[in-house]
């Protein structure tokens, strides 16, 4: 597994362990990190860095999810889910070098190993709906 997906899976534990937790960052930082071994700086730091964006633009990405999932609301939805499309998009709103196609088939993948069949569709729906309205709000700037 590359170290992004493991950075990646790891953010969704931490998103998850925060929202069932209802847990700061700062306290899932140190519960989180201090349960794992050594897992390597470049995993931790692109994971620390994705957590970070998440939590600091959190209204932002579930104001975002909540307009592109049909009628969904975020406490509808699966804790599972809801926390990969937290992670997705905020890594489609802080790391615009990374290919949408990229952020989205890793959110897939993840959502193909944690969560069920019906949720990759509705995480790739979601997630292809808010990577295209923020292109196009790049664009427009």
């Amino acid at each position: 597994m590359g170290t992004r997906r493991k950075s990646r899976e790891l953010v969704l534990q931490m998103l998850f362990q925060a929202d069932m937790g209802k847990q700061g960052p700062d306290d899932v930082r140190r519960t989180f990190w201090n349960e794992r071994g050594s897992i390597g700086d470049d995993v931790q730091g692109f994971a620390e860095d994705l957590f970070q964006v998440a939590n600091d633009r959190s209204s932002d990405i579930d104001g975002l999810i909540e307009s592109h999932a049909d009628n969904w609301r975020m406490e509808r939805m699966s804790a599972v889910d809801r926390n990969i499309l937290r992670a997705a998009v905020a890594e489609l709103m802080g790391f615009p070098a990374t290919p949408r196609a990229v952020i989205i088939n890793e959110a897939l993948e993840i959502a193909r190993k944690f969560s069920s069949p019906e949720s990759v569709q509705f995480i790739n729906g979601v997630l292809d709906s808010v990577g295209k309205d923020l292109e196009k709000a790049k664009t427009a700037s």
